[in-house]
């Protein structure tokens, strides 16, 4: 069994513990439920190259990164730094997150949230929006077709946009129409090997007409300067601009 497969069984366990204790109802109540959410899209497209920092304490592939991260800090580091969106990891067990990481992101920042999650049934969305969410992650590798058509419509349903990434061309071809921004993912989450080649490879196959993000690997001014030249409207950075702090300087070299 592979990473990504042990995610997916734990996921599934937590997910049925989650059934278990709410409904989708009880989410409704939440006074996040009918606030109005935040277009992630829109912030990527005004920023010409948008920039979505992320924070996660630990993965598999990097180990422990920023465990004593401060999310009120990180979150306003992030939004005073030029970022266009804050992606905001809330798997506990592989990346030491949790959704009390967005209610506190939510308090104090007016950016779009992402919630970035192993999204594997409807009440994980909306539990996405009764924390504060504005956006969730979609992943094609995780997903049967007919699973991402639903839940992405469902997200869209509720007033989240959705980010759908993939990895191989064969996930390109299951993205559903109604997505509001498309993700490369430059790491195999089954090998958690990781490739800045991926996003040059599909994006001669993507579709043209929704932002496209590429994610995971991204270090430099000179790795945006090569992904914005194949096409790309944005990045998804998290390890590198925690472990540096760098965020301004990324910012800046997108505007030159």
């Amino acid at each position: 069994m592979n990473v990504l497969d042990e995610i997916i069984a734990n996921k599934r366990k937590e997910v049925a513990l989650l059934q278990q204790s709410h409904s989708i109802g009880s989410f409704r109540e939440s006074e996040n439920f009918s606030r109005e959410t935040i277009s992630l899209k829109q912030h990527i497209l005004d920023a010409g190259f948008g920039i979505i920092a992320e924070i996660k304490r630990k993965s598999p592939s990097g180990g422990k990164i920023k465990t004593d991260v401060n999310i009120v800090e990180q979150a306003t580091f992030y939004e005073q730094n030029g970022a266009s969106g804050i992606s905001i990891l809330t798997d506990k067990d592989y990346f030491g997150g949790s959704i009390d990481d967005i209610i506190e992101a939510r308090k104090a920042v007016t950016l779009p949230l992402l919630r970035k999650e192993f999204i594997i049934n409807e009440i994980q969305l909306y539990e996405a929006r009764a924390i504060g969410a504005d956006a969730v992650l979609l992943i094609g590798a995780v997903l049967q077709p007919e699973e991402a058509t639903y839940l992405t419509n469902v997200a869209r349903n509720l007033g989240l946009e959705v980010l759908y990434e993939v990895h191989t061309a064969e996930e390109v071809g299951f993205i559903p129409a109604e997505v509001d921004l498309i993700a490369v993912n430059n790491r195999d989450l089954k090998a958690q090997q990781t490739s800045l080649q991926h996003s040059f490879d599909l994006v001669k196959i993507l579709p043209k007409n929704v932002p496209l993000i590429s994610a995971s690997g991204i270090k430099t001014p000179e790795d945006i300067a090569a992904v914005m030249a194949a096409g790309y409207g944005g990045t998804l950075i998290g390890e590198s601009i925690l472990r540096e702090g760098h965020l301004a300087a990324l910012v800046k070299s997108t505007k030159s």
